[in-house]
């Protein structure tokens, strides 16, 4: 077969279809969505366990959630609310491409993400402390009630796990943050910040069921608010 047919045989390299910025835009957003659903159903999963507990162990987690200083809980409350607005208003100024502001915005979000993790240090750092902590000698004696022992349980298990998720959307968070240095965002383009958002909702959304679930189902202590 001589050079020439093999020219005109040539198709050259196959065509690689992209998604167009709307098509795009729909998948990656169904995807967080999908996402989310599978977290939901993993903390609602938790949520359940702990109220079948709590109604066979009454009075032994309410006594429990005594021990937990409300205070602290409040004030984590306060911390990723706001933070959940300064999330909001990022997208918003992604979607009018206003870059510097998304900057600030995310930079605040992934600050107050900080200062969650750094509270909720402080309270486990007391828990410890005082024993009520799985390998602690306190934990382990048989004196210890085994009722407080599923309460604390499943309070280092759901407040644990739902640090980790602010840890991964204050990676997502960070990931948009770069985009909006680089001046990535527009009209046509802003669905980091969009996405991060909605994954960290969810995350503050969670604290939301955790909160009272957790530090005011025992009637606490109003005037120790912070722990003895």
């Amino acid at each position: 077969m001589s050079s020439h047919s093999t020219a005109e045989n040539y198709q050259g390299p196959p065509h690689v279809h992209h998604m167009d910025a709307p098509t795009a835009y729909s998948a990656a957003k169904l995807g967080m969505w999908l996402f989310l659903a599978t977290e939901i159903l993993l903390f609602g999963g938790l949520f359940a366990a702990f109220a079948l507990f709590r109604w066979m162990y009454l009075e032994a987690f309410e006594h429990a959630s005594q021990q937990l200083a409300w205070g602290w809980g409040a004030l984590n409350t306060l911390v990723l609310l706001f933070s959940s607005f300064t999330a909001a208003m990022a997208v918003e100024a992604a979607q009018k491409g206003n870059n510097q502001r998304v900057f600030r915005l995310l930079a605040i979000t992934i600050g107050c993400g900080f200062i969650f993790l750094i509270i909720k240090f402080i309270e486990y750092r007391a828990k410890y402390v005082h024993g009520i902590w799985p390998s602690s000698a306190e934990w382990n004696d048989p004196q210890f009630n085994a009722h407080y022992k599923s309460f604390f349980g499943l309070y280092f298990c759901m407040t644990g796990l739902h640090a980790l998720h602010v840890i991964l959307g204050m990676g997502l968070l960070a990931w948009a943050l770069r985009k909006a240095r680089v001046n990535r965002y527009s009209k046509e383009y802003y669905t980091p910040v969009e996405v991060g958002a909605l994954y960290w909702h969810l995350v503050d959304l969670i604290w939301i069921y955790l909160f009272p679930l957790l530090y005011l189902v025992g009637h606490p202590s109003w005037h120790t608010p912070f722990g003895h």
